[in-house]
């Protein structure tokens, strides 16, 4: 028996006001949606995820591509809607089905399971996860029987004063049997203020129905937020941060005021790294162990080496291997690749390049699209001049390479093993190994310049 998951992704979500799709909206530099389906995919409960796509599906798509199975929902007409275009796509009807807003990133795997466990073991037919909240504003409240048993769920524009002070809420994940969620469906109508087809309709339609309805009670309510605007995308964010810096400093993480750091939901970092102020790492990155990351760092998709310190720079997309130090105020990006025991000092930039072990780039420097060998010296203002307006052309460095002060290197070109080139050389023919290159004009010192040049009051009389 198949089990599936259904998220809901298909709304506009105009109280986000963004052009983008509410779920593809980035929470720590990830797509909201990207937090559902991951934590799916680590569950041991589902076996195939299907996304209810609609407004720019194509950015949905573009996001998870081929990891879930897609069902288009063209018109909006509702959540019941939503979950009924689905159905050529379930081939097991004595399946389980658990349905999920696409606007919850704060659905973990430990709730997943919890509870689809709980709608297991009681055997229920569809099992109802609530909470409870201080403030109700805005979701549908559970309404229950004299026994305590689930009854109904009233929306809130059509509750009635006294329903509206109840603070239990349905959170809007259901577990359901394949076959009872979509005989229920097939009897929602759409007679409600909206004109739309409620999913919650099957709660009242499986109880004439004799089925067994129960509910979840889940006590951290806060994995239930839904992020409708930016202010409750901004309550996620905090929420989330606390609980990854919480983690990770009970492994071992060092953090000054951590309330000021941002880590990512999917960072590895290993023991004694000390981390920083103001300093944010995330998508896949890995900071191993004995690094110092910080402050004022932003570090995103990049892999950071044993005892590398890194600091007031930025760095994507991007390598840096063990004991070297970068910063401050470097920029690595776009899959450098820098070696150990490397020195990227203050305002260097190094983009698409690799570079050996030992090498130093102390002070404003740009390196792009190079190779670099090891031992390798890179003056101020070095630069490889990697772009001729229309093409990016590659240079080469060899090892133990003396690249002196304010040097171009017009690519592409290769500078071989042991060379020195002199300070202020612009290049644009290849370097031999052992050579010494030096391309600039010829000093011209004009003797008695200043004796013979006219003063300035001089110059206004003539004038």
């Amino acid at each position: 028996m198949k089990k599936y998951a259904i998220v809901l992704a298909a709304g506009k979500g105009t109280r986000m006001k963004t052009e983008m799709p509410k779920c593809a909206y980035p929470l720590l530099k990830k797509p909201m949606i990207a937090y559902i389906v991951e934590n799916l995919k680590m569950s041991s409960m589902i076996d195939e995820i299907i996304v209810v796509v609609g407004h720019k599906k194509e950015v949905l798509k573009d996001i998870l591509n081929s990891s879930v199975l897609y069902a288009d929902q063209d018109q909006q007409l509702g959540t019941g809607h939503a979950v009924m275009v689905t159905e050529p796509l379930i081939d097991d009807l004595d399946g389980d089905v658990m349905i999920l807003p696409g606007d919850m990133p704060l659905v973990d795997k430990c709730l997943i399971e919890k509870a689809f466990n709980e709608h297991i073991s009681r055997r229920h037919d569809l099992t109802v996860v609530t909470t409870k909240v201080e403030d109700p504003h805005g979701y549908g409240r559970i309404l229950r029987d004299e026994q305590g048993y689930l009854d109904e769920i009233v929306e809130e524009r059509e509750a009635s004063s006294s329903q509206k002070l109840i603070d239990e809420i349905n959170t809007g994940l259901y577990i359901v049997k394949t076959k009872t969620l979509f005989d229920s469906l097939k009897k929602v109508t759409n007679n409600n203020q909206k004109n739309e087809y409620y999913l919650t309709d099957i709660i009242k339609i499986s109880k004439n129905d004799n089925r067994v309805i129960g509910t979840y009670s889940l006590k951290e309510s806060y994995k239930a937020m839904g992020v409708n605007d930016l202010y409750m995308l901004s309550q996620a964010e905090q929420i989330l941060q606390t609980n990854i810096n919480k983690q990770h400093m009970k492994n071992g993480v060092a953090m000054i005021n951590p309330e000021t750091i941002t880590i990512g939901h999917n960072v590895v970092i290993e023991e004694n790294v000390i981390i920083h102020p103001n300093t944010y790492i995330t998508g896949n990155s890995i900071i191993k162990k004995g690094a110092q990351i910080g402050p004022n760092t932003e570090i995103h998709e990049s892999y950071i080496g044993e005892r590398v310190v890194c600091k007031h720079s930025l760095v994507y997309n991007s390598t840096v291997h063990e004991d070297t130090t970068v910063g401050p105020f470097a920029h690595l990006r776009d899959g450098a690749n820098i070696g150990p025991k490397n020195r990227v000092g203050n305002f260097v930039e190094i983009k698409k390049s690799s570079t050996g072990t030992n090498t130093k780039m102390s002070h404003l420097a740009y390196i792009g699209d190079t190779t670099c060998g090891s031992n390798v010296n890179f003056g101020c203002g070095a630069v490889t001049v990697n772009y001729d307006g229309k093409n990016k052309y590659r240079t080469e460095i060899g090892d133990d390479v003396f690249i002196g002060c304010n040097v171009n290197l017009i690519a592409p070109i290769k500078v071989e093993d042991n060379s020195t080139i002199a300070a202020g050389s612009t290049l644009t023919t290849n370097v031999p190994k052992g050579a010494l290159a030096i391309a600039r004009a010829y000093q011209v010192n004009k003797e008695n310049y200043i004796k013979n040049k006219p003063k300035t009051e001089d110059k206004k009389n003539n004038e």
